[in-house]
């Protein structure tokens, strides 16, 4: 996030910030923030948090990523029965919960704002 919007020293400012960004910087920002946090917690935690945040069952969770071009046929379980799917899909989650929710900008948000200590990581 560079310097004209920068990241602010508390979610709460950060939060007022995001509201500012176009939609198209949201769902550029969740896309990569899905795909580090997969790299550095992995793929498990981008799943939990999203759902979290976003407030999907695990059958909302794969309508939305099937509506935003997630392949329905690589969602699976992992050996302790957690749904999983490929990193490299991650960003379907994007598109797809605005597909499948009206306020799916202000999800993105809580998602990215849910993350702001692993922003302040990097």
């Amino acid at each position: 996030m560079g310097t004209t919007t920068g990241l602010s020293g508390n979610p709460r400012e950060y939060a007022r910030r995001l509201a500012g960004q176009s939609d198209e910087q949201i769902d550029a920002w969740a896309a990569e923030l899905m795909r580090d946090i997969a790299i550095r917690r992995g793929v498990l935690r981008v799943i939990a948090d999203f759902r979290k945040t976003a407030e999907l069952d695990e059958h909302q969770f794969e309508r939305v990523f099937a509506s935003g071009g997630g392949p329905s046929a690589v969602i699976g379980r992992d050996a302790k029965g957690r749904l999983m799917v490929p990193a490299i899909t991650l960003y379907a989650l994007v598109a797809g919960i605005r597909a499948q929710r009206p306020d799916g900008r202000a999800r993105l948000i809580a998602y990215l704002v849910a993350n702001f200590d692993e922003l302040v990581y990097v």
